[in-house]
């Protein structure tokens, strides 16, 4: 009885705020520019981010998009600046903290990566796209006088980073992430359960994503999930099914793979890599496949876990710090994200510089019939 009264005001706000749209009282964009939504229905822990730059490297690697130029936009979560921005790796002038301070720590990872491509973050995601496409009109228009960066060519492709819930834009392609260790259909909304939108949403995707899977899955398991999510007549050859309403959906199921562990500064030394014990820290919604990945190869000694985009202070490097006197040979290892507001943080003693490592992490598909079935799906949408 608890929980439902503690559910009633958000589900209404939610049938509510989606009925306004679907009802045309609120009214829906459709972007000029070929785009891609990749989102979500909890509160974190899906893996935006890696499928993100997977779908860069995706088309990247397509023949029939050779030469074409791809942008990500992102909201920026927590950044400091306002409106539209070109992610640059350069402090901008007058910034007070970092770049992912400036700019959101999940954009500063991919504009690192793939610095070839335009990162852009702005709340507004149809004007976002609109520059993307246009970005001459940023020195037209009023509000894109406050850009700092105004130099990029036109985009040809737009991937949104958490665009599910941003009703007002129509995407070409609409993909929802479902975390495998934890199933939205005996999830509940928040604050009870980790829901942040209604789970029959997930019938509005033209693709869902279970994420975090196992390396390896039997076809028996996959069709379970897809009876699970409601997806009917699915096909593991396809990779397609029916939703509850008669669309066409398709199901993929991806695992996460780490890369070799990297010093996030360059004073880091490589020897304590070979060290046998370690050190564990993240500001992310789930760090369990990091946690499963460093048992691997090391005795993790601690663990510290703080919230997901985590602002970290000097008292949690001085926590750090206590900890790498206590565990002298301990390598102490963060997740990639986090990573980037390390190694932007003013205030890092010189004992975790040597000593501060991440974990590169890509997403892949379970197997390759599966990642040649989703560009079937994506490229065609695309146009």
């Amino acid at each position: 009885m608890l929980d439902q009264v503690l559910l009633a005001p958000y589900y209404i706000t939610l049938k509510i705020r989606h009925a306004l749209y679907d009802s045309g009282i609120r009214k829906i964009h459709s972007a000029e520019i070929p785009s891609i939504s990749v989102g979500n229905v909890t509160v974190g822990g899906t893996g935006k981010t890696p499928h993100t730059e997977m779908l860069v490297r995706l088309l990247s690697d397509a023949p029939a998009w050779k030469g074409r130029r791809i942008a990500v936009l992102s909201r920026g979560y927590k950044r400091k600046s306002r409106g539209f921005q070109q992610v640059i790796l350069e402090k901008p002038e007058g910034a007070r903290r970092g770049l992912t301070a400036f700019f959101g720590d999940e954009p500063v990872q991919i504009k690192k990566k793939f610095p070839g491509i335009t990162v852009a973050v702005d709340k507004d995601r149809v004007e976002g796209c609109d520059f993307l496409r246009h970005p001459e009109k940023l020195t037209t228009s009023k509000k894109g006088r406050r850009c700092i960066d105004k130099d990029f060519k036109p985009a040809d492709v737009v991937i949104l980073d958490d665009a599910f819930q941003y009703r007002s834009l129509k995407p070409s392609v609409s993909i929802v992430l479902v975390n495998y260790n934890r199933p939205v259909t005996k999830d509940h909304l928040i604050p009870v359960g980790r829901l942040r939108d209604l789970p029959e949403r997930l019938t509005k995707a033209d693709i869902i994503i279970v994420t975090k899977c196992p390396y390896y899955m039997e076809n028996e398991e996959k069709l379970e999930w897809a009876a699970d999510l409601g997806i009917s007549s699915y096909s593991i050859d396809s990779c397609k099914g029916k939703t509850k309403d008669g669309r066409d959906q398709a199901l993929f199921f991806t695992t996460v793979r780490y890369d070799t562990l990297a010093p996030i500064f360059h004073e880091g030394d490589q020897r304590y890599a070979y060290s046998k014990q370690a050190i564990m820290f993240s500001g992310i919604a789930d760090d369990t496949p990091l946690m499963q990945y460093l048992s691997d190869s090391y005795r993790i000694v601690r663990h510290l876990s703080f919230g997901d985009h985590h602002e970290f202070t000097s008292g949690d490097m001085s926590s750090l710090k206590k900890l790498a006197e206590e565990y002298p040979t301990a390598i102490i290892v963060t997740t990639e994200k986090d990573s980037q507001r390390v190694a932007s943080f003013p205030y890092v003693p010189d004992i975790l510089k040597e000593r501060l490592f991440f974990a590169p992490i890509k997403a892949e598909f379970t197997t390759e019939k599966e990642k040649d079935r989703f560009m079937e799906v994506i490229l065609p949408a695309l146009g």
